[in-house]
């Protein structure tokens, strides 16, 4: 195949550093087609969100029939969903549609600390996604909220919780370890029956952390049709993110966290 389609499905940022803006980007920098399905638009900058939007989820439903029934998805990506209404029509539209890949990050907070996925909305992360994708890229606090549990302090209770995860139906956990106070950031892989598998890159110093996590999973959903197994893609998706972090400052983008630089390898 000459080319991989990969669809976003989520919500908007106008400053263009995470959501579905982010998730384009990093499609299109590791060789990706990228497609978007919108669940929200969000107004909302570096500094913070000032309102949501939700999208009907009925035209979220029209949207994806539309486009499925014409274009290929090779992977799909999800992303903030809003709302338990939301969610169900995602989890129908994958039933019906069978993308091969599917990873899901789910966005419950925003850097801010503005909350993007209604509390009353975890169960239904919990029943209708999670067994619905191929690979979920919680980070703790996520992690942590899908449990019901405090969240991990260091890398054996990251690996416990990502184990949690397999029992309550994930098929495969990138569980992310951005929020431990360690010289190095580590994320682990875990599958079920075989061990965990460090991903670890230095910590950059930078406060343009925007989007570092719509720009994981998006990195991972474009090369998981190019590689040949889960562990290659997060492993060279990781090594895009770092350095998408090195070059952080070399933007000027807002007052407050700005974006990463998802195309430091052209400009």
């Amino acid at each position: 195949m000459s080319s991989f389609n990969i669809l976003s499905i989520a919500g908007t940022d106008p400053s263009g550093g995470a959501g579905i803006q982010a998730d384009l980007k990093a499609f299109s920098a590791l060789g990706g087609y990228g497609m978007s399905v919108v669940t929200a638009l969000v107004a909302q900058t570096t500094t913070g969100v000032a309102e949501v939007h939700r999208v009907p989820p009925e035209f979220i439903t029209r949207q994806l029939d539309v486009l499925l029934e014409d274009v290929r998805a090779d992977a799909v990506k999800i992303g903030m969903l809003a709302d338990t209404e939301v969610i169900d029509a995602v989890a129908e539209a994958l039933d019906a549609h069978r993308p091969p890949h599917v990873v899901l990050d789910p966005v419950m907070v925003a850097k801010s600390g503005d909350r993007l996925l209604a509390a009353d909305a975890i169960g239904a992360v919990r029943a209708r996604l999670l067994p619905r994708a191929d690979l979920i890229t919680p980070n703790l606090p996520e992690a942590a909220e899908l449990l019901g549990v405090e969240e991990a302090v260091d890398t054996a209770g990251m690996e416990h919780q990502a184990r949690g995860l397999l029992d309550l139906g994930a098929r495969r956990v990138l569980i992310k370890g951005g929020h431990l106070d360690t010289a190095e950031s580590t994320d682990l892989l875990v599958e079920p029956g075989r061990p965990a598998v460090p991903f670890t890159a230095p910590r950059v110093a930078t406060k343009n952390t925007h989007g570092t996590g719509c720009t994981l999973s998006s990195a991972i959903a474009a090369l998981l049709p190019q590689r040949d197994g889960c562990a290659d893609a997060v492993r060279d998706a990781k090594e895009y993110l770092t350095e998408a972090l090195r070059r952080a400052d070399d933007l000027d983008v807002g007052a407050g966290k700005g974006p990463v630089h998802h195309f430091h390898a052209w400009w």
